[in-house]
């Protein structure tokens, strides 16, 4: 790869969506620079430069372009480099439905876990009551496929990444318990063979380290 296609990665290593991107690449073979983002204290140039408009990782640099929003990332990668280990289907309608799960996960699944989890405790019942019922369609969508993408890892799986490792971490760190093997045995187990994957370990980030971090941000969402 020259100089020109070079891909670089602005990150934060405690991001689910930053993450996103990082397991995409890995899973494909990808060559890439990362650069570590302080989003908490003052942003690089190159962020800035890079990601005028919303300020916030993962940024995607190929070639001197920049691409921003992990989801949006995935699918530019997964359009260039179509030969190496796919990760959304090959025909239309099976696209259009990874999409829709992806964005499901992305906009409703994720954020009433968040704020189940570091919501206003007098809304806490209401909240957790909320994310349970958006899990109960991820389990029942999941059935009893291995992955959401089917005998491998998909589009759907990687931006349900929150959900296999960060959501747990989050209930260990907030007290708030949403997701269990009890009431949720199909997303557990999905959870398991996610996190278990080499290339997806590889990238996940330290347990301790995220406990920690949530602790001290308490709800503060950092990436989008």
């Amino acid at each position: 790869m020259n100089q020109e296609e070079q891909i670089k990665l602005l990150g934060l290593w405690g991001s689910p969506f930053s993450k996103r991107v990082e397991m995409v690449l890995k899973l494909k073979g990808i060559p890439y620079e990362y650069i570590e983002e302080d989003v908490y204290g003052n942003k690089s140039p190159m962020l800035l430069k890079y990601n005028p408009i919303h300020k916030k990782i993962p940024v995607l640099i190929h070639g001197g372009r920049s691409i921003a929003e992990s989801l949006l990332i995935v699918e530019y990668i997964e359009d260039t480099w179509k030969t190496s280990y796919p990760i959304l289907p090959q025909d239309p309608y099976e696209r259009s439905i990874a999409r829709f799960w992806a964005k499901y996960v992305d906009q409703k699944v994720m954020l009433a876990s968040w704020k189940a989890c570091w919501g206003p405790e007098d809304e806490r019942e209401k909240l957790v009551e909320e994310a349970y019922e958006r899990l109960t369609c991820l389990e029942n969508e999941l059935g009893d496929k291995q992955f959401f993408g089917g005998e491998t890892i998909g589009f759907v799986d990687i931006a349900a990444d929150f959900i296999a490792y960060w959501l747990g971490i989050a209930q260990e760190a907030s007290g708030v318990t949403i997701m269990t093997a009890e009431k949720f045995p199909k997303l557990q187990r999905w959870s398991e063979n996610f996190v278990g994957n080499n290339v997806i370990k590889e990238v996940l980030p330290p347990k301790q380290k995220l406990v920690a971090l949530f602790k001290a941000q308490f709800g503060n969402v950092t990436s989008s």
